[in-house]
C-alpha cells in the first residue's frame, strides 16, 4: 500500500474534499508549474473549465471559490477560513487575481471560470482544465487535473497521483488478505505494520506529532460544532442540530440506556455541520464523511472504560490501512462510486480502528471493516441543491453508529466470516461503476430531485 497516514487524514476546509480541497490543490499546482517553467511573468490570463460532477455541483460545494483561492497560492490546510470571503470579494471587486499572491492578471469569473455541465472528459468525473495565455492570447501552458476523492489529485498523463511517489515500504501489501498474511508471518498487528511502513517516509516523532495534530483539529471542530447554533449557508435553510442534541443528552442525566447513541449522533453531526459551513475539518477520508471517525474516537474515549488518548495511535494507523485499501483498489470519490465510497469507507475505517484501539486481533479488524462496508453497499450520492447538507449530515451520524455496531459484532464472532474485506471492496467498486451517473454527486437524481427546496 502506497497511501500514507498523512494523505488519508488531511486538515482542510469544507465543504468537500473532492470539490473544494482537490480543486484548490490543483489550481495551486498549476500556477506553481507556471513559475517553475519560468512562464508566470508572461501570463496575461488564466482560464479554468470544470466538467462532470464538478460542473454540476461545484457551486454548491464551493468549487469556484476554492479554485480562486488555489490560484492565489492558498493551501487547504493553511488558510484561515475567516479570510476566504475577503479574498474572494477582493478578486471580484478588482476583477483581477494575484497568481501565487504576486503576479496580478485580469480575472472575471463569468469569463475565466467556466462550468461545462454538458461535457465530460475521459479519466474521471471530477475534471478540471487549466489554460494560461500570454498578452497576445496565445496559449502558454495547459493541464488537465482530476480530483479523485479525499482531496487527492492527479494530472492527466501521470501514472501515480500527485503526492504518492515514494520509496517502497518494508511490509508492502495491496489487499487485506496480504495484510493478514504479513501479520501472521511477522507476528505483527495491523497498526504495527502501517507504523513500520510510515517510518520509511516520516520519522517516528513526525508520525506521532501528526496524529496528535489531526486529533486536536478533530476535537476543536467537534467542540465548535456542538456549541455553534444558527443556520447553515447555502439557501436550504438547514438549522444546526448538534447543539440541541448535545443539550438533550446532558439533560437526560443517564436515565436513557441509549443516551450514548445520542452523544455519537451529536458528535458526528457537529463535525459535519462545521464542514457544511466551510470551516476547518479533517478529511477522513473525505470531507463529506468527516464526522464519522472523530465521533467514534470520542465514543472510545468517553464511554469505553480504561481508554485513553494513547489508544488513538493504534486507532488512526489501523484506519489508514483500511482507507488505503479502498483508495487503491476501489475509490473514495462520491462522483465515481456514490456515497458508499465516502460514508461507507469512513464507516469501515472507523469500525476497524475501534477494534484495534480495543486490542482486537487482525482478523477482527478485517471483519469489522468488512461489516462496515457490506451494509453501506449501493449508497447513492444525491445532495440536495449540490450542498453537503441533506442527506450528508445525518449520514455521518448513521455511519458512526453503524461503525460502533460493526465493531461489536466482529468482537463477538468466533468463527470465520463468509465475506472477506477484499470481496466487499471489489463489490463496492463494481457497484459504483454500475451505478447511474445521476446518483453520483451530480444532483440529477435521488433526493436531489425528489425533495423540492421551497
Amino acid at each position: 500500500m502506497k497511501t500514507s497516514l498523512f494523505e488519508i487524514f488531511r486538515v482542510g476546509i469544507g465543504p468537500s474534499s473532492s470539490h473544494t480541497v482537490g480543486p484548490m490543490r490543483a489550481a495551486r499546482e498549476f500556477v506553481i508549474s507556471l513559475r517553475e517553467e519560468s512562464l508566470i511573468a508572461r501570463v496575461a490570463r488564466v482560464r479554468v473549465e470544470l466538467f462532470g460532477s464538478l460542473a454540476l455541483t461545484g457551486r454548491g460545494h464551493g468549487t469556484d471559490r476554492a479554485l480562486q483561492l488555489g490560484l492565489t497560492g492558498e493551501e487547504p490546510d493553511a488558510i484561515d477560513p475567516l479570510s476566504i470571503d475577503r479574498i474572494v470579494r477582493e478578486i471580484s471587486a478588482c476583477r483581477s487575481i494575484r497568481l501565487l499572491g504576486l503576479w496580478k492578471v485580469p480575472f472575471e469569473e463569468t469569463r475565466d471560470l467556466l462550468f461545462r455541465p454538458d461535457q465530460t472528459i475521459p479519466g474521471h468525473p471530477n475534471t478540471m482544465r487549466f489554460v494560461a495565455f500570454d498578452q497576445a492570447g496565445k496559449e502558454l501552458k495547459s493541464a488537465i487535473f482530476y480530483s479523485i476523492g479525499g482531496g487527492f489529485i492527479s494530472r492527466q498523463g501521470e501514472e501515480v497521483p500527485t503526492g504518492e511517489k515514494r520509496d517502497a515500504p518494508p511490509y508492502p501489501f495491496s489487499s487485506a488478505n496480504e495484510l493478514l498474511r504479513l501479520g501472521d508471518e511477522y507476528g505483527m498487528l495491523i497498526w504495527q505494520i502501517v507504523f513500520e511502513n510510515e517510518k520509511t517516509w516520516h520519522s517516528e516523532a513526525d508520525i506521532r506529532k501528526y496524529i496528535s495534530r489531526i486529533w486536536r483539529v478533530m476535537k476543536e471542530c467537534t467542540s465548535r460544532g456542538l456549541a455553534t447554533e444558527g443556520m447553515l449557508p447555502g439557501g436550504l435553510a438547514v438549522c444546526r442540530r448538534a447543539p440541541g442534541l448535545r443539550k438533550k443528552f446532558e439533560d437526560q442525566g443517564g436515565s436513557d440506556p441509549l443516551a450514548i447513541m445520542d452523544w455519537v449522533n451529536a458528535s458526528a453531526m457537529a463535525v459535519s455541520e462545521e464542514n457544511a459551513a466551510g470551516n476547518l475539518v479533517v478529511t477522513a477520508p473525505t470531507n463529506g464523511a468527516a464526522g464519522i471517525i472523530p465521533a467514534v474516537a470520542h465514543y472510545l474515549l468517553e464511554f469505553v472504560p480504561g481508554s485513553c488518548e494513547a489508544d488513538l495511535f493504534r486507532f488512526f494507523l489501523t484506519a489508514t490501512a483500511i482507507g488505503g485499501l479502498y483508495k487503491e483498489n476501489a475509490s473514495i470519490s462520491g462522483a465515481e462510486v456514490g456515497c458508499q465510497g465516502e460514508i461507507g469507507v469512513a464507516c469501515s475505517m472507523a469500525a476497524s480502528a475501534l477494534i484495534a484501539a480495543l486490542g482486537g486481533t487482525n482478523r477482527q479488524v478485517e471483519h469489522a471493516a468488512e461489516i462496515g462496508m457490506e451494509h453501506n453497499l449501493g449508497m447513492t450520492c444525491d445532495p440536495i441543491d449540490g450542498l453537503v447538507q441533506i442527506p450528508c449530515i445525518e449520514r455521518n451520524a448513521m455511519g458512526a453508529v453503524k461503525a460502533i455496531n460493526a465493531s461489536r459484532l466482529a468482537m463477538r464472532e468466533t468463527g470465520e466470516h463468509k465475506v472477506s474485506l477484499d470481496q466487499v471492496i471489489a463489490t463496492m467498486y463494481q457497484t459504483g461503476l454500475d451505478m447511474q451517473s445521476r446518483y453520483k454527486e451530480t444532483s440529477l437524481g435521488g433526493l436531489a430531485v425528489n425533495v423540492v427546496n421551497c
